[in-house]
């Protein structure tokens, strides 16, 4: 990465990461930090790994992010005048004082970082990052690092969950900047989203800081905002096939007229508020023209079916008054985009704007009618979106806001962050609860493909013990049950880490920001889609290699108490 690269993409992040730290973080690092100074244990190493031990949402894959912030974390790593004075002010006053002057000189420079590459599918107990380096600089960081790659993480996971329901083919925006937590949340989640699969963000600092593009239409209160056709102070608009002023209003009142008897829609029904917001709307944006329809009634009772029966009207005011005024452009020499709906059966509602759009485009002769663009929202999660798609539903494009951005199925991630191995010495936590053991020392971690392109099995293996090699037969131990082991002779393996930061730099060139976007297809596209299904989906393997699994279960006993019965 070139001089100027690194400062452009530190110029992207800058704003975003003005709280990214040392003092953020928690209290106990900086009294550990203290007492492992008071200790004398300024010159012990440490090796820490940072990972899951869940995979979120009731899946069984997550997606890896967060690792450029860290790195942007470790590049500025040092406390300020203004820190130390807070710590002084905030510690015991027994605390020694030349404490803070060493706080004062700590830098991450001795500080050696792998990680799998940003964007990566990953899974549970397989370290995302190992951080080697003092033990007490390495300690500091830990705070920091979690809550950089935990939301990030889940959030990205979150969102190709949602893409995968939607499809290749439907469009995914993010509307959820002011239901997020906080300010900072929603930042990251309209950036998390995007490399997670979505298409936009209606945030546009995001859009700003991030270069993630920004859509979005206009809400109810434009509509309300609005009574009568005559209020409008401007009414006309270039006829772009002969350059003259045009009205535009009365085009679309003529339009309704006619629409009225096609569509069966009784124009006593439809508001004149909303024909005013949405010609007015129309003239501010001809060629950028998409309405919200769904404002008024979106389901009324009228007489106009055969027979005089009462019939159930797809929309009433919004269709009507919408399709006048496309109509209208069209007139003029623009194409309208399209529609949103934000409430009612949104399947329903999708399907019979559709049949509306194709009944007008094949009555008018304009073929590009039948597709104009169908933008649902409401309150959508990844279960509305199967059940659409169960429906067969006429949606092009999901506004999605609450659920998507605070993870309302799972609000948290639960990466951890634990010390494997201090001066060389492995080292190991014991817990009456499996699940929370972990696997001590420096580990290297390999995934096996099979010859189908897809992955097998994931391979932890000792940093000491030679790479597993391809087309050889290897065996693959479960990290904690003796009985669960296989064979597998791999066409392909690849390692996971790289060294992302080493004597004070970063090492890789970091990947923009729709890379990494394009890196988490690709790294999903290798994992099997059973594994990725949304029900029941079969659980991904991590092994151990033989001797890891020997070295682990015999450092376990040795440092797991022998009880004793009187």
């Amino acid at each position: 990465m070139s001089v100027d690269e690194s400062n452009n993409v530190h110029t992207r992040l800058q704003v975003h990461n003005c709280v990214v730290q040392p003092l953020l973080t928690d209290l106990y690092q900086i009294t550990m930090a203290y007492a492992y100074w008071k200790s004398e244990k300024t010159s012990d190493t440490a090796v820490f790994d940072l990972f899951f031990r869940q995979n979120p949402f009731q899946g069984e894959f997550t997606i890896f992010g967060g690792l450029e912030e860290c790195l942007r974390f470790l590049e500025n790593f040092n406390y300020s005048d203004s820190d130390i004075e807070y710590l002084k002010k905030t510690l015991p006053p027994t605390i020694e004082q030349s404490f803070f002057g060493y706080l004062k000189e700590l830098t991450a420079k001795d500080v050696k970082l792998y990680a799998i590459d940003e964007g990566s599918v990953v899974f549970p107990r397989v370290p995302l990052i190992r951080v080697e380096g003092p033990l007490i600089v390495v300690q500091l960081l830990e705070t920091t690092l979690l809550t950089l790659v935990n939301f990030s993480s889940l959030m990205a996971t979150n969102a190709a969950r949602y893409r995968m329901a939607a499809g290749d083919n439907v469009s995914l925006l993010e509307f959820g900047l002011r239901r997020a937590q906080g300010p900072d949340g929603g930042l990251s989640a309209s950036k998390y989203a995007y490399i997670g699969g979505f298409d936009g963000t209606s945030n546009l600092l995001a859009g700003k800081m991030f270069n993630i593009p920004v859509k979005g239409t206009h809400a109810h209160a434009y509509i309300t905002s609005f009574s009568n056709p005559s209020e409008l102070k401007t009414k006309t608009l270039i006829n772009l096939n002969n350059g003259k002023e045009q009205d535009l209003i009365d085009l679309t009142l003529s339009w309704r007229t006619t629409l009225s008897n096609l569509l069966h829609i009784s124009e006593s029904q439809a508001s004149d508020g909303e024909l005013a917001a949405l010609v007015s709307f129309a003239i501010a944006f001809p060629e950028g023209f998409v309405a919200l329809i769904d404002t008024y009634d979106v389901n009324k009772w009228h007489f106009l079916g055969p027979k005089e029966l009462p019939v159930i009207s797809s929309f009433g005011s919004g269709i009507l008054n919408f399709c006048a005024v496309a109509l209208a452009l069209n007139d003029l020499g623009y194409k309208a985009i399209g529609v949103r709906i934000d409430s009612g059966d949104l399947a329903y509602l999708s399907n019979k704007s559709r049949e509306t759009f194709v009944k007008i485009a094949k009555e008018f002769n304009i073929p590009w009618f039948a597709n104009l663009t169908i933008i649902a929202s409401n309150d959508i999660n990844e279960e509305t979106i199967w059940s659409l798609n169960d429906q067969k539903h006429s949606i092009d494009c999901f506004g999605i806001g609450t659920h998507l951005v605070t993870c309302q199925r799972q609000p948290a991630l639960g990466c951890v962050y634990k010390l494997v191995e201090v001066n060389g010495t492995p080292r190991i936590k014991l817990s009456q609860d499996g699940s929370k053991i972990t696997m001590p020392g420096k580990k290297d971690a390999f995934r096996l493909y099979g010859a189908d392109g897809f992955a097998l099995i994931d391979l932890l293996k000792k940093s000491v013990e030679d790479p597993p090699i391809a087309k050889t037969k290897l065996l693959c131990r479960h990290p904690f049950d003796q009985k669960k082991r296989a064979f597998v002779v791999p066409s392909e393996i690849k390692p996971l880490y790289k060294v992302y930061w080493e004597n004070g730099r970063i090492m890789q060139r970091l990947p923009d920001l729709k890379e990494v976007r394009e890196h988490v297809k690709e790294s999903l596209r290798t994992i099997r889609p059973d594994i990725k299904r949304n029900l029941n989906p079969t659980p991904y393997k991590v092994s151990v290699s033989d001797d890891l699994y020997e070295f682990m279960h015999e450092l376990w006993m040795r440092n797991t108490p022998i009880g004793e019965l009187s």
